[in-house]
């Protein structure tokens, strides 16, 4: 997974993911696909981070993680 610096981002638990797409009607970037129709996956480089996939998620397996300590300068 490729992220840019001091970007928050969404995360899918993909062995709980119901393959609805209600995470993907909402996403303002188009973000997320759900490849073969079996669960939703994100592309961090257009993922902004808004959280609107998290709220709308039927099955609450969707979450915003931020940047850990460290890698918010480019180290890791």
């Amino acid at each position: 997974m490729t992220l840019q610096k001091n970007k928050r981002y969404a995360v899918v638990d993909e062995t709980h993911c119901v393959a609805c797409g209600s995470c993907m009607k909402v996403c303002p970037k188009g973000a997320i696909t759900i490849p073969c129709g079996i669960t939703a996956e994100i592309d961090t480089l257009k993922c902004v981070g808004c959280g609107l996939c998290a709220k709308v998620c039927p099955a609450s397996v969707i979450h915003i993680e931020m940047p850990k300590r460290g890698e918010e300068n480019g180290n890791e």
